[in-house]
Parts: C-alpha cells; sequence; structure tokens
C-alpha cells in the first residue's frame, strides 16, 4: 500500500468543507430522487393504473440498479475518483426524471426508473470518498454519520414540496423540475468538486495523529480487489450489517409507508405525512449519537448498536401488525422513530469496510456494504407488493388493513436471515483481528 510520512495537508479548511458541501448537497437530491415515487404514490397508481406488483417493480427496479451497481461504482471510483462518476450519475437522474416526467407509459416508466437507479448508485458512495480523501482520517465516522444526516433532508424534499408541487401542478412539470435540478447540480459538481485536496498528484488520507499519507487508489487487477475484500469477515460483516439494519425504513419511505397509513390506518395525507417526517427527523438526531457510540465501542458496534437497533425496529412493527384494529396515532410516531434507527445504524457498516480494508480497495468494499441494504430493501419492498395483489389487494381502492397485515409479515425472515449472518460474522472478524482464539477444528 503505497505510503509516505509527511505532515498533514496544507489544504485549506474551507476548501475542504467546501467540497464536501456541493457533495452532501448533490446526495440531498439524490435522496430526493429515490424517495419521490414514495411520496407520490397513489399518483403514480392511478396514472399508470398499477396495481400493488407493478408499483412495487418500479422501486424493485430501481433499487436492484443502485445494488447492483454498487461494485462497478466502488471499482470506478477506485479508478477515477468522485467528480466524473457524480458529474455522470447527476446527468443520468435528470435524464431518468425527464423520462418520467413524459413517460406513457409503466415501461418507459420502468426505463425511467433504471436510469434513476443507475445515477443515484454513484452519489454516496463517491461523497464517503470525498470524506476519505479530503479530511482527517479520525473524523471518518463523524462525518459519514453528518452526511448521512444531511441527506436524509432530501426525504422531507419529497415529502413535502415535491407532492405539493404535484397537486398544484401536473405530473410533467413536477419531474420536470426536478429533472432541470439534476443537470444544475451536474454543472456545479464539475465546477467546484475536486477529486483530492491541489497540493496531492492522488487521492490520499491522511492520519493526522501519525502524520501518514496513504494513497487512495485502485488495485490493478479490480477482480483480485473484490474477491479480497469479501474474502474479510470484517466486509462480510459490514456487508450483513448494512443489509439487516435498514431495509424495513427504506421500503417503508420508498413506497409502502404512504399506502399503509392512508389506505389501511385510515389517516389523512397531513398526518401521515407528519409521521413520515418524524422518521426523518429521528434519524437526522439519532444520527450524531449513533456515530459518537460507534467511534467509543469500535468493538462492540453491532451487540451493542446494530442488533439492538434491528430488535427495536421488529417489536415496534410487530406490535403494530398485532394490535386489532388500526393503532392509535402515538404508537405510528413510535413505530417511525423505531424505523429510523436503521438507518445510522447501517451507517456502522462502513466503519466496519474503512476499518478492515486497506485504502486501494476502499470505494469497492464501500460499494460491496451499500449494496446489502439496497438487496434487502428490494427484496421487502417486492414480496410485500406480490402478498398484497394475492389477497387480492393490489389496487388503492382494494387495499386493506387486514391485507397490509399480511403483507408486512415478509421483512420477518430477511431480519432474522441478517441477524444470524452478523453474528456469524462478528466472530469470524474477532478471530481474524485477534480478539478472539481461533476455533479448534
Amino acid at each position: 500500500m503505497p505510503q509516505v510520512s509527511h505532515s498533514p495537508i496544507s489544504t485549506p479548511e474551507w476548501r475542504a468543507w467546501l467540497v464536501w458541501s456541493v457533495g452532501v448537497a448533490a446526495y440531498v437530491l439524490a435522496i430526493t430522487n429515490r424517495t419521490s415515487l414514495g411520496a407520490v404514490g397513489v399518483e403514480a397508481a392511478d396514472r399508470f393504473h398499477a396495481d400493488a406488483s407493478t408499483l412495487a417493480l418500479f422501486a424493485v427496479v430501481q433499487l436492484a440498479v443502485y445494488g447492483g451497481m454498487q461494485i462497478p461504482i466502488g471499482v470506478l471510483l477506485d479508478r477515477y475518483g468522485s467528480r466524473p462518476i457524480m458529474t455522470v450519475g447527476m446527468l443520468l437522474m435528470a435524464a431518468g426524471q425527464l423520462t418520467m416526467a413524459l413517460s406513457p407509459s409503466v415501461g418507459i416508466a420502468i426505463i425511467a426508473r433504471i436510469l434513476l437507479g443507475a445515477g443515484d448508485a454513484a452519489i454516496f458512495p463517491a461523497v464517503l470518498r470525498l470524506v476519505a480523501t479530503w479530511f482527517p482520517a479520525q473524523r471518518g465516522p463523524l462525518m459519514v454519520q453528518f452526511t448521512g444526516i444531511v441527506g436524509q433532508a432530501g426525504q422531507l424534499i419529497a415529502l413535502v414540496p415535491l407532492a405539493a408541487l404535484l397537486h398544484a401542478t401536473t405530473w410533467t412539470i413536477t419531474f420536470g423540475s426536478v429533472a432541470g435540478l439534476g443537470v444544475l447540480f451536474a454543472i456545479l459538481v464539475a465546477l467546484i468538486i475536486r477529486n483530492h485536496p491541489p497540493e496531492r498528484d492522488a487521492d490520499v488520507t491522511v492520519n493526522t495523529d501519525t502524520g501518514v499519507i496513504r494513497v487512495v487508489t485502485s488495485a490493478i487487477d479490480t477482480g483480485v480487489g473484490i474477491r479480497a475484500a469479501w474474502a474479510h469477515p470484517g466486509t462480510r460483516l459490514a456487508f450483513w450489517s448494512h443489509f439487516t439494519s435498514p431495509f424495513a425504513g427504506t421500503a417503508f419511505i420508498l413506497l409502502w409507508g404512504m399506502p399503509f397509513l392512508t389506505a389501511a390506518q385510515g389517516l389523512d395525507t397531513a398526518h401521515a405525512a407528519g409521521i413520515i417526517s418524524v422518521y426523518v427527523v429521528a434519524g437526522m438526531v439519532l444520527g450524531p449519537v449513533i456515530g459518537d457510540l460507534s467511534r467509543r465501542l469500535p468493538n462492540y458496534r453491532s451487540l451493542a448498536l446494530v442488533l439492538p437497533a434491528v430488535g427495536v425496529q421488529m417489536v415496534a412493527w410487530i406490535v403494530v401488525l398485532i394490535l386489532p384494529g388500526p393503532a392509535p396515532l402515538w404508537l405510528l410516531y413510535v413505530l417511525a422513530v423505531a424505523l429510523a434507527t436503521g438507518g445510522p445504524a447501517s451507517m456502522i457498516a462502513f466503519d466496519h469496510a474503512r476499518t478492515h480494508n486497506p485504502s486501494h480497495r476502499l470505494s469497492t468494499a464501500t460499494g460491496v456494504t451499500n449494496a446489502g441494504g439496497f438487496i434487502a430493501a428490494l427484496i421487502a419492498i417486492f414480496l410485500i407488493g406480490l402478498a398484497l395483489d394475492i389477497q387480492g389487494a393490489g389496487t388503492p381502492e382494494t387495499y386493506t388493513l387486514d391485507a397490509f397485515r399480511i403483507a408486512f409479515l415478509m421483512p420477518l425472515p430477511l431480519w432474522i436471515l441478517g441477524i444470524i449472518f452478523i453474528l456469524i460474522e462478528r466472530k469470524h472478524t474477532r478471530i481474524r483481528i485477534g480478539l478472539d482464539p481461533e476455533k479448534r477444528r
């Protein structure tokens, strides 16, 4: 691994923050694009005359492309850096939203979601790379959480202004406006973001405690890099942590939360939007707390933070489902807060990936990790839609609380699977780094 001992980078602090600010603003827009369909799911079903499976297919295709692109994006980031990859990503999202704005049919809308997923896949890993190359290493966990917190504001933008714009204008104007923002941010990214500080000729990360500068660049054989990343149990622990923690909240916010709250629970749109807003705000509040605990408890992140967050989600989810009749409003707010723990807890996965992988495969390992949560989310979204259709409750007119009770059981096996593999890979990781003795055969 290339490294040299120098004093910390002399780049002005403001320049690093400017680069990060533009990057995280692009991430906010990416989140807005990602969740735009969830905020107007009922309107989308009416526009395309779509049943639950078809509506779920929009989100599933988007997430499948997002998850499938994570490893290629990681390899490209390791090779070319953040600036060009983010620029292309913003343009792809703009093309996707413009296609969605003009789409006359389900088939064209699916193409739009493919473009959207491909562009979205580039943004978050690229911003994490900017954190690694522009900020000292010890700021990593806090900056990752901070990036996630600010990015979640995109969900609020999709939930309130975007939905209000749709109700005040038309489908074409609304999604065309978002496409225009994508083009604007592609220009900002190209003009302002730089892969690394100007006094360096390569992406670097600096540890200000030791003064060691590590060059962040890809391995020549990227296939070796992917295999090497997955071979380390720390990367697999990161993958399963990200697989298990956020997917229920993602499925809820991305597609099924609003129909569940309005059609099944009987809430009006304002109360449903309030609950989803609490989910977003709670995630933003919990982020710094969990990030600081992750820094203080590096050897107990899974047991003390990730698994408790999963447990809280499961308990709240099951309680809402087993109650006879609609859940009381206060309990739905509790569910929103419980689901909100998944986002900050999932960020711990990137701490694992960064800790257990050398800098030359940083983005590759991040891509492997980031794929986990979105693979789980697309499975959950599709299974919920399929379960609704099987029960004959596949359209907004036929949604019922009893149908959602059955459909919302689909996440439970995913949680159980994830918990099992977190425990397995945590043990393997502790053995690998010498914290636990190796098992005798």
